[in-house]
């Protein structure tokens, strides 16, 4: 599959492998995973971020086979969910970062188009969920909004 705003294609990468049950070495029970998703939450922590600390500390290859729901979905049911989606919180942040730095630098025409090229990233996921009913429907992008929401 091509890449979104360059005409490359995709990178080959590993997968990981299909399983259908819990693998019989994962000795936490479900009541311990969602206290520490909900403990992680807490602390800042995202989704993605949350996925890979009980991968690697925790020993937790997969929380869905072991729980029978994803991290977001626990998140929402003990209420520590954020309220903006991931995937959307770190492209606002990635755009407050660079027009921070074109404030700075004037003449960085690559750049501009980069936060031009994030902010449509931006608006298609706003469309997205929208439709989804994730977002309300009279939220609205703005870099000001953004900053407001996000530091």
């Amino acid at each position: 599959m091509a890449r979104m705003h360059a005409r490359k294609r995709g990178r080959a990468c590993s997968k990981r492998p299909v399983l259908t049950d819990n693998p019989t070495w994962v000795t936490a029970s479900s009541d311990e995973v969602e206290s520490t998703i909900v403990k992680l939450a807490k602390d800042g922590m995202g989704s993605a971020k949350i996925g890979l600390t009980l991968r690697d500390q925790y020993g937790i290859p997969n929380v869905k086979l072991l729980t029978g729901k994803t991290i977001t979905e626990t998140m929402k049911e003990k209420d520590v969910a954020p309220v903006l989606p991931e995937d959307l919180a770190s492209l606002m942040r990635r755009a407050i970062n660079l027009s921070t730095h074109l404030k700075e630098n004037h003449g960085d025409t690559s750049n501009r188009r980069g936060l031009l090229l994030i902010e449509a990233k931006i608006r298609r996921l706003e469309r997205y969920y929208k439709d989804n009913a994730v977002l309300p429907s009279d939220w609205k992008y703005s870099l000001d909004t953004a900053e407001i929401m996000l530091k």
